[in-house]
């Protein structure tokens, strides 16, 4: 499909084809009829990608900051692989757009294939022919409007937003500064709302547009303060809205000026934020700010995860903004055809930015169009690069997050044995650039097209957890050998699915291996080496310094992520497992009494005993300070002692002397585990890891989390 993106390195805008989005989560996939270039939104976050890199690195300190962190435990290149790999990701631009519905998820609400709607969101309704949206970023469109009028839907929900925040009744004279599209929608829902408006702006063209859609009386920005005295017949306006995007104070301090005392102040566009304190306290002014759409906005819960916020309440949340904005167009309050200056297809959109970049022509709302054959056929895979020569591992990935692109893909592109064919992601933005950068020769929205494809042998999995287990038997079932990001699976009855699986596939010569590399890690080796002639069981102790992940995020979710001891714990237990040389047999597990955020069970230690006789804690912590190095581990036995600091340094004592062992930076192991797959594969050797341990470590996380709850403990 065609969709506009934006390179990030050069800010050039260009018109490409790449795979649809997939359906996900519990949203719709929606075929665009119309899209609205939101220009001051859109034109700043052009100029700000534009800006050189020693700019860029000047406006975000917190980043530089974090690169050079970065570089002294996981070395320059691959922090700058890292930094130069998001700088040549292209993004999506445009975040309000309208269309039809063509597939619903199932948590989708009352949306029904064919429904025609509008719909907002960064990185969700953007200039593309095909659009994956969350069911609260999408609203139906009443009968009557068309869809170019709905595609003003979000801009609407954002004036709208800012309406209510300056809480206007019948007779109240507003000023609106700034007359932009968004200045242009204010206007007229303040007329709406039986207001008398004042509209200012330094463009004289769009004063007059002003004036045609409403506003009772308009005037240059450089005479406001003279026509706000006029038009409030000398006490000042009631409220004042900025709907003006500028970098300046300017409208601050005017608005400042023209407000009556005990009036409101409501800030709606991006301008400078430096109040002048003497007008605000002298007048005790109500400064208020407007989110964007309104409440909902950046909440995960709301947006991508679909929990509603109770009606009675919080009676406008922005879905409730776009409908409100959309009945309002549907009654004929708002007038949005004369706001349109330019129309452009999809195909000849890139003018539309050239137009908007070099002001070569006056402009209000540009709209994008889209061929409007509701059945047209968007393929979800296309060709990148040439079919390449078979080779031993022929590899499919599913889902590349940034675990997949950092730490995976780099040494599979440096196999000879392996030829990376194609790549599957959600997003077809990053299927298609992730494809280009390793020279795959296809890539595709669609997982199914991986899994049917006969060239491929070998399937590497790396998406959200909660689909691991079901990838894994499906690349499994279809004959091909399978690397899967940790955790296997996050549920018992999953664990028996694939074990079910794996057994008969196992028998075929099939390898299924999970993403456990820390025991692949130097170090890892080094210890094993320092204990190999033990005579007694190891005493050992894991400590996890893992950082807080907020309570909404995905992975905390129990059924989406598991939560963080399946997510990640699993990477501690096996470590000490290849170490022990045997697998755990029995697990407890204590976590604090409460937490203020709500979350208690990454705040926790466990206890594991291993067939051997060994025993391990697990100390897992999110509330570590950040200067503190992730992880440290010890292990004791026959007088002998092992400190591991963070992958980076081994500290070994025996015998009244003591060692040290240094990798030049942080080596988890991920090269190693790679490579131990790839030669597995393609040697047709035993499996790297065997299932047994697999099986053992993923069922002692699953007990681990039961203990948590029931305070037993539980043999495997």
């Amino acid at each position: 499909m065609k969709q506009i993106l934006q390179h990030k390195r050069s800010g050039v805008v260009k018109v490409e084809e790449v795979p649809p989005p997939s359906l996900r989560g519990c949203g719709l996939l929606v075929l665009n009829e119309a899209s609205l270039i939101s220009p001051g939104t859109e034109k700043s976050t052009i100029q700000s990608t534009k800006k050189s890199l020693l700019s860029k690195a000047m406006e975000r300190p917190e980043k530089v900051k974090k690169a050079l962190a970065a570089i002294q435990t996981d070395g320059l290149a691959l922090t700058l692989s890292r930094v130069f790999d998001k700088l040549d990701s292209p993004a999506s631009l445009g975040y309000s757009c309208a269309g039809t519905v063509l597939e619903v998820a199932r948590d989708a609400g009352s949306f029904t294939v064919g429904d025609r709607v509008a719909c907002a969101g960064h990185n969700y309704a953007s200039h593309a022919e095909m659009v994956y949206v969350p069911k609260h970023l999408c609203v139906k469109i009443p009968d009557g409007v068309d869809f170019e009028d709905a595609s003003f839907v979000t801009l609407g929900a954002i004036a709208l937003q800012g309406v209510r925040q300056a809480e206007p009744r019948l007779g109240d004279r507003i000023a609106v500064i700034g007359l932009g599209l968004l200045g242009q929608l204010t206007v007229q829902l303040l007329k709406a709302s039986g207001c008398r408006v004042l509209g200012s702006d330094v463009d004289r063209s769009k004063l007059e547009l002003a004036r045609q859609l409403g506003a009772d009386v308009v005037t240059p920005s450089s005479d406001l303060a003279n026509a706000s005295a006029v038009f409030s017949d000398g006490h000042g306006v009631d409220a004042v809205l900025i709907t003006a995007s500028t970098k300046d104070n300017g409208p601050v301090e005017t608005a400042g000026e023209i407000a009556r005392k005990k009036g409101k102040v409501v800030v709606v566009g991006a301008v400078g934020m430096n109040i002048p304190r003497e007008p605000y306290y002298q007048k005790e002014l109500d400064l208020r700010l407007s989110m964007s759409y309104g409440p909902g906005r950046y909440d995960q819960a709301y947006e991508e995860q679909g929990h509603d916020y109770p009606f009675g309440y919080v009676r406008w949340t922005e879905q409730r903004n776009m409908q409100a904005f959309l009945e309002l167009v549907a009654a004929g309050k708002m007038r949005l055809k004369p706001l349109i200056t330019h129309r452009f297809p999809i195909e000849q959109s890139e003018s539309a930015y050239a137009l908007m970049m070099e002001g070569a022509a006056p402009y209000v709302a540009m709209v994008i169009t889209y061929p409007s054959d509701h059945a047209r056929l968007i393929p979800r895979t296309i060709a990148v690069g040439a079919t390449h020569k078979a080779r031993p591992v022929t590899l499919g990935i599913i889902g590349a997050g940034n675990h997949v692109k950092d730490m995976l893909l780099p040494p599979l592109q440096n196999m000879e044995n392996v030829d990376i064919r194609g790549i599957c992601t959600a997003s077809g933005i990053t299927a298609k650039t992730l494809a280009g950068k390793v020279a795959a020769a296809y890539c595709t929205s669609d997982s199914q097209s991986i899994l049917e494809d006969q060239a491929i042998n070998t399937v590497l999995i790396g998406t959200r957890h909660d689909s691991h287990a079901t990838l894994t038997i499906k690349a499994l079932l279809a004959g091909k050998h399978v690397f899967v990001e940790k955790p296997l699976c996050l549920t018992e009855d999953e664990l028996e699915d694939i074990r079910s699986v794996y057994e008969k596939k196992a028998a075929e010569g099939l390898h299924l291996m999970v993403g456990f590399n820390r025991r692949f890690s130097p170090h890892a080796q080094e210890a094993r080496n320092f204990f190999s002639s033990r005579g007694n069981p190891l005493v050992m102790l894991y400590r996890i310094n893992a950082g807080r992940i907020p309570a909404d995020h995905w992975v905390q979710h129990p059924d989406r992520g598991g939560g963080r001891l399946i997510g990640e714990m699993c990477h501690f237990v096996d470590y000490m497992q290849a170490l022990a040389g045997s697998p755990p047999i029995s697990v407890y597990a204590a976590r604090i009494g409460q937490h203020s955020s709500g979350m208690t069970d990454d705040q926790c230690s466990i206890v594991l005993n291993f067939s051997d006789g060994s025993i391990g804690t697990v100390i897992y912590t999110a509330e570590g300070n950040s200067e503190l190095p992730k992880e440290r581990f010890e292990a004791h036995a026959d007088g002998k002692s092992l400190v591991m600091h963070d992958f980076l340094e081994t500290q070994t004592y025996k015998d009244g002397k003591s060692t040290v062992f240094k990798t030049a930076k942080r080596d988890k192991g991920f090269t190693e585990e790679m490579s131990r797959f790839v030669q597995a594969v393609a040697g047709g050797q035993a499996p790297v890891i065997p299932f047994e341990q697999i099986d053992a470590v993923t069922r002692a996380c699953f007990l681990a989390v039961q203990s948590l709850r029931s305070g037993v403990a539980y043999r495997l």
